[in-house]
């Protein structure tokens, strides 16, 4: 338990006790998204230290909540939920759904980070509606800096797995789908607060490429898992 603590027998206190410090949600919600790694943790959020997030790990360890575990090949260490954990995927489910109904979607759109959003899209994207081959997809944000402006995805649906990998720099593939967007507009579709075609109408989104991939594009980007929760976004 923490060193403050609420010091009330209520459940709902002691509860709080460890799911209320800071940025530890949040940790809980990476794990439950499949990042196992301290640098896939971090990727998920990139505005914690490296040092208070290696506090939160140790303290959700201590609870129970976490346990570290190693690499059989290498010996590296990657961290998983316990079955404490996992049964806070009700509880941190319901957090998102809530803030996504209730809070006013201005606040979160004002919090806009390329590099968040891109790493949901990959680890949300779904496979299932892409051809049977290797899929490259560039997406370009022309309101953003040139350092974070342009993103590939390649989906490779040769594997068994259908593997989803977000490059920073050109793989050097040949581009089946061009995305052109402003960061925004982008955030917007990919919380559910603005559809694909919505944009596109709209001139928020440009589509070049394979006809499969942009009239599809709704289905494979594999939204945010509150996008069916009821939110507006204004223009």
């Amino acid at each position: 338990m923490t060193d403050w603590g609420y010091k009330q027998f209520c459940p709902v206190a002691m509860a709080s006790e460890v799911l209320g410090t800071r940025w530890t949600p949040l940790i809980i919600r990476e794990l439950l998204c499949g990042s196992h790694r301290f640098n896939d943790l971090r990727r998920g959020l990139p505005h914690i230290s490296p040092a208070l997030l290696s506090k939160r790990l140790r303290e959700l360890e201590e609870q129970g909540i976490v346990s570290r575990q190693h690499d059989s090949e290498n010996g590296s260490p990657f961290y998983r939920l316990t079955d404490s954990g996992e049964a806070l995927h009700p509880v941190i489910m319901a957090l998102g759904c809530w803030g996504q109904r209730w809070l006013e979607a201005q606040l979160s759109m004002k919090n806009l980070d390329p590099s968040l959003l891109m790493w949901d899209m990959r680890r949300h994207l779904d496979p299932s509606p892409l051809p049977p081959r290797q899929v490259t997809i560039q997406i370009l944000y022309h309101d953003v800096t040139p350092r974070h402006s342009k993103w590939w995805l390649v989906i490779d649906k040769l594997g068994t797995d259908g593997a989803v990998d977000l490059c920073r720099k050109n793989p050097g593939h040949d581009i089946d789908l061009y995305v052109v967007s402003d960061l925004r507009s982008m955030t917007a579709i990919w919380m559910g607060l603005m559809t694909v075609k919505e944009a596109v109408d709209s001139g928020k989104l440009q589509l070049t490429g394979a006809s499969h991939l942009k009239t599809s594009m709704q289905n494979w980007l594999g939204l945010s898992p509150f996008a069916g929760e009821s939110g507006h976004v204004s223009s």
